[in-house]
């Protein structure tokens, strides 16, 4: 299973960003699937998640600005990125927790690069 992360890029602040990751290979079912950033010198953060019923969890410092949604047909999960801010400049990666067997595992993208200027 691999995960490919896209749609960062350079934009100004306030502007607006749509990340796409996508999840192929051999693949049954994808429980949650959530984006995380990091920062240099920062721990990593969840930014945002979504069960496959698509039950929303957010970080305070995104909530209200961006959006996750997720199409199960196509093992893609979005997130819409509104309002950015120079502080959300940092790579954003994506995870999924995809079924094997009676149980899952959880599998990364390598990420893409959001940089936000003042």
């Amino acid at each position: 299973v691999q995960l490919q992360a896209s749609g960062g890029g350079l934009v100004q602040a306030g502007g607006s960003l749509r990340l796409s990751c996508v999840a192929s290979g051999r693949i049954n079912s994808i429980a949650s699937m959530a984006w995380y950033r990091q920062a240099p010198g920062k721990e990593r953060e969840l930014v945002a998640a979504i069960t496959r019923g698509g039950i929303t969890t957010y970080a305070d410092s995104v909530r209200g600005r961006f959006t996750i949604s997720r199409d199960n047909a196509k093992n893609t999960v979005y997130l819409q990125m509104n309002s950015l801010k120079p502080e959300d400049t940092t790579v954003y990666c994506c995870n999924a927790d995809v079924q094997n067997g009676s149980y899952y595992i959880k599998y990364w993208g390598r990420g893409t690069l959001v940089t936000v200027s003042s």
